[in-house]
């Protein structure tokens, strides 16, 4: 049963413009959500960056529905008043407006999430709306949308260009004018992000988009230094380094049982 104090989508969305900033941090599993609620996060995302993170897939686009709603039920399972959104993945929504309602739905009442995220803008609005309309809270995301790397080049920065920045805002506004409560904004100049939030009257969440969004979004293992893969962005800031602290926790372990210290006498039935 969800903690009645669950966070709660009116809840994030009066906190535009007012305060306090919105906190979320990505999360995979029942444990990090369990660390995340203690910690007073008010979003946990489900991102489709489970792909790389967790289950070591070369890129965003290969992980499924079916995977990404595994890891929901997981987070979901923590029942603390964090909010859950789980990120739809690649071709969960993207076919026809009947598979993004659908899947969308899934995560709600299978997964136990309590809003979705959707890349895009102005190219699916009419995809937006429905999943809106069947009751489901949708969170956007534009500017660099992982879905989109190869069309994009890559992780690049988006939006340095007047073109592109206009691009930007107009997908940003169609995310508003669709009824999201919510709007990620992703790798953009600080000034871009300010203007839009500016713009917006709904929560946008900066994932190096500057300082001026109304909350922050930070992958869970980058923020505590376990980010084995080969990206690092400028926009990370490491708030911990369990990374090295685990592998020398193992190494000790291992090196105990070769040399039959452990377990020793007070670790044996």
């Amino acid at each position: 049963m969800a903690d009645a104090g669950r966070v709660t989508i009116p809840e994030i969305v009066a906190r535009k413009g007012r305060g306090p900033k919105i906190v979320q941090v990505t999360c995979y599993d029942f444990p990090t959500a369990v660390v995340l609620g203690r910690a007073g996060v008010d979003i946990a995302m489900v991102g489709d960056s489970l792909a790389q993170v967790a289950l070591g897939y070369p890129e965003t686009l290969n992980v499924t529905a079916e995977e990404v709603l595994h890891h929901v039920k997981a987070v979901s399972r923590a029942g603390l008043r964090t909010l859950v959104v789980a990120d739809m993945p690649f071709l969960s929504y993207q076919p026809s407006i009947e598979t993004a309602v659908r899947n969308a739905g899934r995560f709600l009442q299978e997964g136990g999430a309590a809003a979705v995220k959707i890349e895009g803008g102005r190219d699916n609005v009419a995809t937006i709306k429905a999943v809106v309309d069947a009751g489901i809270p949708v969170m956007g995301h534009v500017g660099q949308i992982p879905q989109s790397i190869h069309r994009f080049g890559g992780f690049v920065v988006r939006g340095e260009t007047p073109d592109e920045a206009e691009q930007i805002l107009d997908d940003a506004l169609a995310f508003e004018g669709a009824g999201a409560f919510a709007v990620t904004l992703e790798m953009m100049p600080a000034s871009l992000g300010k203007r839009i939030t500016e713009k917006l009257a709904i929560p946008t969440i900066s994932s190096g988009a500057g300082p001026h969004c109304d909350g922050q979004v930070m992958i869970w293992n980058d923020l505590l230094g376990m980010n084995f893969g080969p990206v690092h962005p400028t926009c990370v800031k490491e708030y911990a380094t369990l990374g090295d602290q685990a592998v020398q926790a193992v190494r000790r372990f291992a090196d105990e049982v070769r040399r039959g210290v452990y377990p020793g006498p007070e670790h044996s039935y």
